[in-house]
């Protein structure tokens, strides 16, 4: 795959990811913490808000890959 078309779709697929990860962690945080403390709360964002790094940095690291020979 050429190194243009696999960043061109690396970053669709991260804008994705965030925006889809965003919206379902905001849901979850609806429907199970509504009635929960500002701590919990605070708890579950911290959480929440770095583990979408660990599936970027997997995108980001397929698309740096040099193309097979």
């Amino acid at each position: 795959m050429p190194v243009r078309l696999k960043k061109f779709l690396g970053a669709i697929i991260l804008i994705v990811l965030v925006v889809v990860y965003a919206v379902l962690a905001t849901a979850i945080a609806t429907v199970y913490l509504a009635a929960s403390s500002g701590w919990v709360h605070l708890a579950y964002f911290l959480f929440s808000g770095i583990l979408w790094v660990v599936p970027a940095m997997l995108v980001i690291k397929w698309m740096e890959t040099a193309p097979r020979r």
